[in-house]
């Protein structure tokens, strides 16, 4: 197993970002249309799809699927402005590719129109007579709720499971349409309104303003005062926020997204393990080599010093050795040096000592 971990590409975010918007769309959309509006059916569907593509491509892209989204990540601090094109091109292309694979397939039902039967979003007297500004409320105030619980869940303070994330996701999108399906079809992505609205016919071209309008004021409310609120977990990407300077050299991770916390996490990367710290170091993975441990200095044994005990009886005495940190005494006669006292007979430790008499002692001899 390898120990680094590849940066996904700008092509693969790109990719990520246009299959699970367009599998969002067809599917949310296509069971509103299938289902006659059911609201527990179109709006389970329309989670389980967020669920779903988290897990299938979030650790590359982070799983915006939504306009507004990536916009309250950059303003939240979370990704560099210099990405969001990429990301929106990719959404509006999946979220349009979906409404004409539905517009295309519905078709197949003779005497289709398509003319305000494309689960298109709608307020006023194309829809079901709700106020344009009531609408205009509704949408800011669902998307702020939605991006507010987004960036809760991927904030990499937060203990929760990182694999509870999508799950959490999207039973949030589902339960926002349960609350203002009869009002506007919910919207809270411009990518999903555009994508199957561009060919529900004029009424709902028209229309289109608000439900990008509001997702945006929206998420830019929730980016701003997320971290005014809860603080950041760490200093923001470089580029993000109010900064439209220029982000960090190439591809770079989103932190507290599922790209940061799937590929780099906290617990060196293992998916599905509780929250990530930006930048924290790989823990050592299974079946990886274990990297050397540099071996602590011992201290000199004190048996090792010429005050060494002596050897068992019947045994020889090894040779004494000096440490090579250790001076010698200072010899009589040196400057500094005491005189030469006479000293007492030889310890048992200096029992044949090489140097004789030159230390003081006496040095107990055989006679001939």
């Amino acid at each position: 197993m390898s120990d680094t971990i590849d940066t996904p590409t700008t092509g693969q975010k790109f990719t990520a970002e246009a299959m699970g918007t367009f599998v969002l769309v067809f599917f949310g959309c296509g069971a509103a249309m299938r289902s006659g509006g059911d609201y527990v059916a179109t709006g389970l569907t329309f989670g389980l799809t967020v669920v779903v593509m988290a897990y299938a491509v979030g650790r590359i892209s982070g799983g915006h699927f939504n306009p507004a989204v990536t916009l309250g990540a950059v303003l939240g601090g979370r990704l560099p402005w210099s990405q969001v094109g990429i990301y929106l091109a990719a959404q509006l292309l999946g979220g349009l590719l979906a409404g004409a694979v539905l517009f295309g397939l519905n078709h197949g039902f003779e005497g289709f129109s398509a003319e305000g039967n494309m689960a298109q979003n709608f307020f006023g007297d194309q829809g079901t007579g709700y106020a344009w500004w009531a609408a205009l409320l509704l949408e800011t105030v669902m998307t702020m709720v939605f991006l507010w619980v987004i960036l809760a869940v991927t904030d990499e303070r937060n203990e929760v499971n990182v694999a509870m994330g999508p799950l959490a996701i999207g039973l949030a999108l589902a339960m926002i349409h349960f609350a203002s399906m009869s009002a506007t079809g919910t919207s809270v992505n411009p990518a999903r309104s555009i994508g199957v609205g561009v060919f529900a016919g004029t009424d709902s071209i028209i229309q289109l303003w608000l439900f990008v309008v509001a997702p945006f004021l929206g998420a830019a409310i929730a980016g701003l005062t997320y971290p005014v609120l809860f603080g950041h977990a760490s200093e923001p990407v470089p580029g993000s926020g109010l900064s439209f300077g220029g982000g960090r050299k190439g591809d770079q991770f989103v932190p507290g997204s599922y790209e940061a916390q799937w590929n780099q996490g906290q617990q060196g990367g293992n998916w599905g393990q509780p929250g990530a710290a930006w930048g924290a170091p790989p823990q050592q993975q299974w079946g990886q080599p274990v990297p050397q441990q540099p071996v602590p200095q011992q201290q000199p044994d004190p048996y090792s010093t010429p005050q060494a005990a002596p050897a068992p009886w019947g045994q020889p005495q090894p040779p004494q050795q000096q440490p090579p940190q250790q001076q010698p005494p200072a010899q009589p006669g040196q400057w500094g040096a005491p005189p030469a006292q006479p000293g007492p007979p030889s310890a048992p430790g200096h029992w044949g000592n090489p140097d004789g008499d030159d230390d003081g002692r006496t040095q107990v001899r055989r006679p001939d």
